[in-house]
């Protein structure tokens, strides 16, 4: 029995119809920008494996760092316990985060992180003796599947199940591509109920599994501002655009404004081990500081703070400077933008945008949403020409890794062009014929 039979009797994948999708493709290793299959094929990671891994697949830096720390400590409770992995990796983070975040809590990936926020805002006006029980979020928001997450995320496929299950938000309104600093829905919510509202949860310039939707700076400055003038705490949802995917080490950072909590997990640990951050500012944390252990902050995972993670972390961070990312990150981002203004001439691409090291191009088609029939179709697409892309629907997006090569990204990039202008003269992918490049390996 082969490993996809041996899966097929056991596994349960996410985000998958398991009685329409095709057979999961075995992997066996990955390399850099690269991932082996089990039949010798390997195929360019160009959504950095849902979009954690940074630094490419088996690191030798983060490898060593790894072993190192699996030889002396695999893990401990963090509940009464510490260690050097967890205290240096929150060191070297408060080090680089926007001003004022002090407080690192530790969890185990992007949704736990954005439920921590939640109940972190919620409990310190608790704690302060007022109780705030409104979140304000924002149309086309994704942040994450636990509940408390979900309610926090726009209505979608992914929610939609669960409606009756979620504690209601104030929506406000997303700008839109024709008015990018549309704040004034979101300061007659904040005028009318501030007095209600615990905090307004944001992902900073980048809205990720609702659209690739890309902000202005100035909307997210005008956001701080409202927080400030009617004493409203904001959460940074940075899960996706942390540790340089907008081309800053973390998005506020273009706006130049500090949240009072900030949720971190995906490129935390380039890929390697799930873990979450959520930082908050001196002030939350001081507000949980008491005689009474009722205003204690009661919550925790089993492995919060796990030491291989957090170690693995701690590296991460070191080679993004030793390597220099934020440069390698700007460099992709002047060929994605050389990219976006040649492939928006097509008649099938309704708009291409970039920010960072993310390229999207948003299709025209019969329907559209995460549930558009042309994602799948360009998914396999893709495959066949040895590229991992994975659409959210009719947005096709690239978002490699820092490591990508000049002749990978150009070859991806022809790959991506030749499909969709193939797009604009037939009606169904399946029709393309394969004129595909010579592989740059």
């Amino acid at each position: 029995m082969n490993l996809v039979e041996r899966d097929r009797k056991v596994l349960w994948h996410p985000y998958t119809q398991e009685k329409t999708a095709p057979p999961p493709i075995p992997i066996t290793r990955g390399e850099g920008v690269w991932l082996f299959a089990e039949d010798g094929r390997k195929f360019l990671d160009g959504i950095s494996s849902w979009w954690v891994n940074i630094h490419g697949h088996s690191h030798p830096f983060l490898n060593a760092a790894l072993a190192k720390q699996a030889n002396e400590l695999e893990h401990t409770m963090f509940a009464g316990f510490t260690h050097k992995p967890a205290v240096e990796l929150a060191e070297k983070l408060v080090a680089i985060l926007p001003k004022g975040l002090t407080r690192v809590f530790y969890s185990d990936n992007g949704s736990t992180a954005v439920e921590v926020a939640l109940k972190m805002a919620y409990q310190f006006w608790l704690n302060c003796g007022s109780e705030r029980r409104t979140f304000v979020a924002f149309e086309n928001a994704y942040h994450g599947d636990t509940f408390g997450a979900m309610a926090a995320s726009d209505e979608s496929s992914f929610t939609k199940p669960f409606q009756n299950l979620l504690f209601k938000v104030l929506r406000a309104q997303s700008p839109d591509n024709c008015e990018r600093k549309k704040t004034k829905a979101v300061e007659e919510i904040l005028e009318k109920n501030h007095r209600e509202i615990a905090a307004v949860i944001i992902e900073p310039m980048l809205q990720g599994a609702g659209g690739m939707i890309i902000w202005e700076a100035e909307f997210l400055k005008k956001i701080r501002e409202l927080c400030n003038n009617f004493n409203v705490l904001l959460i940074a949802d940075e899960v996706l655009t942390g540790f340089g995917r907008t081309g800053k080490m973390f998005a506020c950072e273009h706006a130049d404004i500090s949240p009072d909590i900030i949720c971190l997990s995906k490129a935390l640990t380039a890929g390697y081990l799930p873990l979450g951050a959520t930082v908050a500012t001196e002030e939350i944390y001081q507000a949980f500081l008491s005689d009474d252990r009722r205003k204690t902050f009661f919550h925790g995972h089993s492995y919060t703070a796990n030491p291989l993670a957090c170690a693995v972390g701690a590296a991460s961070l070191e080679l993004f400077k030793r390597e220099n990312c934020l440069e390698k990150v700007a460099f992709i981002n002047q060929k994605f933008n050389r990219f976006a203004a040649k492939i928006s001439e097509l008649n099938c691409v309704g708009e291409a945008r970039t920010i960072g090291g993310v390229s999207a191009i948003e299709l025209v088609s019969e329907n559209s949403g995460y549930l558009a029939d042309i994602g799948q179709q360009l998914y396999q697409e893709f495959l066949a020409r040895d590229i991992l892309l994975r659409p959210l629907g009719n947005i096709l997006y690239f978002m490699p890794p820092y490591i990508i090569s000049e002749s990978e990204i150009d070859w991806v990039l022809g790959e991506i062009e030749d499909v969709i202008k193939t797009l604009s003269t037939k009606k169904h992918i399946k029709n393309i014929p394969n004129t595909s490049r010579p592989r740059p390996y």
